[in-house]
């Protein structure tokens, strides 16, 4: 059985297991589980590219979630080892950042397609905030992904 090729050029992967708590009544991965397996791949992407949650905290800053949108292909099931790839690439607007991610279970198939628009907020009032020095030299786009990012069909 062959694996599905990264959508992207030079992916971010980040490996789980799947964990009987990963499973709802139907006995397959319930889909709440994919954003924690966003979330905890975009934080690994953030402290490789510099922005460790240390930083974030001391910069009073970080990046919600203003918009997901997952295309579910296949199920993850109980002792599937998963494989999920992050991106960063273009936002909608000069103060956004967006990632796409991509979920395959390991050496198959890919189980998912995502794409997450975030925005910077300061993280004691949770508003809007302009992104810091640090967010502006760590979140840039690879100019590989970029060029090829508007090859790549809609979720």
């Amino acid at each position: 059985m062959s694996s599905d090729p990264w959508d992207l050029p030079v992916p971010h992967v980040v490996s789980f297991e799947v964990a009987e708590t990963d499973i709802d009544e139907y006995r397959h991965v319930n889909n709440a589980v994919y954003m924690t397996w966003f979330d905890r791949a975009a934080w690994d992407h953030s402290a490789r590219l510099g922005l460790p949650l240390a930083a974030c905290l001391a910069l009073d800053r970080g990046m919600a979630v203003v918009r997901s949108l997952i295309a579910f292909r296949r199920a993850a099931l109980r002792g599937d080892r998963i494989e999920v790839a992050t991106w960063l690439v273009p936002g909608t607007g000069s103060l956004r950042i967006g990632r796409r991610f991509q979920v395959r279970r390991a050496g198959d198939a890919t189980l998912a397609r995502a794409e997450i628009e975030y925005a910077c907020i300061a993280l004691q009032s949770g508003r809007p905030a302009r992104w810091p020095a640090a967010f502006v030299r760590c979140y840039v786009p690879d100019p590989q992904v970029i060029a090829a990012w508007s090859t790549l069909p809609a979720l």
